[in-house]
């Protein structure tokens, strides 16, 4: 198996090195370019060709969530899994909403850094409990009007993937949704797929996002 690609973007060249040391232990993970601005992010991805961009939020140019936002518009785009000091409500969601598969704080211990990469490249999403704890909080406040769109959007779905939708909701993995439902790891992906096209979403982040706002999670 190829090591995943990852290109870190931050304007802090400290954190920048720091990150290099911490993802480039072993053979698992490629650190193959680095940025330090939003702007850069297009050039950077054209020519590194990332499997995943680690990406900063606050940037003097264009900052992490509009550059995340650009780029997960892009066919063919790399992961975004995001990494910073800031956990305002209104950057994780808009983070999560523009398309990132995870929301990580920089005192995230580096090993776990690492395992998030890992997680990502495989399709999984991963947040940091702060983060997760605002998401519940974000659906305590949920209002009607978005609730109703939500459930009408998870109605397109069959029931089976329905659930698959409920347990990704819950951060279960492949592995973990293959056992709880009796199905193959490959049935799982086939599902996961079709619930994304349905739904006309960009990955399993925005799943979670879509039960959480129908009030189902």
């Amino acid at each position: 198996m190829s090591a995943v690609r990852v290109l870190i973007v931050d304007d802090d060249p400290l954190v920048r090195a720091g990150l290099t040391m911490i993802l480039s232990g072993d053979e698992e993970v490629a650190v193959v370019g680095q940025a330090a601005d939003g702007a850069e992010v297009p050039a950077a991805v054209a020519r590194h060709r990332p499997d995943i961009v680690l990406m900063d939020i606050r940037m003097p140019g264009v900052d992490g969530l509009a550059a995340t936002e650009a780029l997960r518009r892009r066919p063919g785009a790399p992961e975004v899994l995001v990494l910073t000091t800031f956990d305002a409500d209104e950057f994780v969601l808009r983070a999560l909403r523009a398309g990132a598969s995870g929301f990580l704080l920089k005192d995230t211990p580096p090993g776990q850094i690492r395992e998030a990469v890992l997680r990502v490249a495989q399709g999984e999403a991963t947040l940091s409990p702060s983060v997760t704890r605002q998401l519940i909080a974000h659906v305590a406040a949920g209002v009607a009007p978005e609730r109703s769109r939500a459930a009408a959007l998870l109605d397109r779905l069959s029931p089976r993937e329905r659930e698959v939708a409920m347990a990704v909701a819950q951060g279960c993995s492949n592995a973990e949704i293959s056992a709880a439902l009796y199905m193959s790891v490959a049935t799982v992906k086939a599902h996961v797929s079709r619930v994304l096209t349905k739904l006309d979403l960009n990955n399993r982040v925005q799943v979670a996002l879509l039960v959480h706002d129908a009030g189902l999670a």
